[in-house]
């Protein structure tokens, strides 16, 4: 058989595979009838059996991808994860079976740009997909704007704990006799620091916690909610009230306010001596009230 007949082969009994483990995922156990070169399967109520090759079939048990239990066959919970990498590129397959790509416009370099961005590497990925009774997303896209902000300065601000040990060499030693923490920040550090400060302050006492706890050191709601002994479901509504006020700490509404203006005619220009003048004390040595 030559090389190309084989491989043709191959990507047939793939699709197969694929099509028979898609037909049985997200259902309950199903009726078949297996033969020797084919397998029918189908529930009563739902239009003719649907037809398999045998060698797909064998090959899904065989790779634990189905399960045949008391006479029905279902998907395994292997499937989900099999179909995920089977649907996507072989370049990147076992990397999206674990993680949602989006493509999204951020400000990246003092410019926006479009990037792709992994939904589920956000701390608030499984948050954001929340929905009100409306159907409305439950936090609002600003709400989420301020959490991955505070979470990137977070970041920037090397205030996360440290779990592992740390191999690289450090920029700085310190000595005997000299000071350490903060003076071996860097000014990007430092800055992140004081904006995460801030952040703080804005949402005082009462809403800041459960924002470092979710945004920053990435904990569930749930274990939210048993670590402060807050009621149930009670820890989504203030995080969003924490977001919201950090929405408006990032991006403070705009008061109305006219600004003050300077009137004059089309062609007046203001000269060096004028003001000069204006700012002048008179000839008594005291200045003008």
């Amino acid at each position: 058989m030559s090389e190309a007949k084989h491989r043709a082969d191959r990507t047939a009994e793939t699709r197969e595979l694929i099509r028979l483990v898609r037909s049985l995922a997200g259902r309950a156990g199903m009726g078949f009838e297996a033969m020797a070169d084919r397998v029918m399967v189908g529930v009563e109520g739902e239009g003719e059996p649907r037809r398999f090759s045998r060698a797909a079939f064998d090959a899904a048990r065989a790779r634990g991808l189905v399960i045949v239990d008391q006479g029905k066959v279902a998907a395994s919970a292997e499937a989900p994860a099999f179909l995920r990498r089977a649907l996507v590129g072989s370049d990147e397959a076992f990397q999206d079976q674990h993680r949602a790509m989006e493509s999204r416009v951020m400000d990246v370099e003092g410019g926006r740009r479009h990037v792709r961005v992994n939904a589920l590497e956000s701390p608030l990925g499984a948050i954001a997909r929340l929905k009100e009774k409306s159907g409305d997303a439950f936090l609002p896209p600003e709400a989420l704007a301020a959490g991955e902000r505070l979470h990137a300065d977070f970041t920037r601000a090397q205030l996360q704990p440290r779990l592992t040990m740390a191999y690289e060499p450090r920029l700085s030693a310190k000595t005997k006799g000299t000071a350490g923490g903060t003076a071996d920040l860097c000014d990007a550090a430092l800055s992140a620091r004081f904006r995460v400060g801030k952040a703080m302050e804005a949402l005082g006492p009462e809403l800041c916690g459960v924002a470092l706890d979710v945004c920053c050191f990435q904990k569930g709601l749930e274990i939210v909610e048993r670590e402060r002994q807050w009621p149930a479901r009670s820890a989504k509504l203030m995080l969003r009230a924490a977001l919201m006020a950090l929405s408006r700490h990032y991006a403070p509404p705009t008061t109305g306010r006219r600004k003050s203006h300077a009137w004059g005619d089309a062609d007046y220009r203001p000269q060096a001596g004028d003001i000069a003048a204006s700012v002048r004390p008179p000839a008594g040595g005291q200045p003008r009230p």
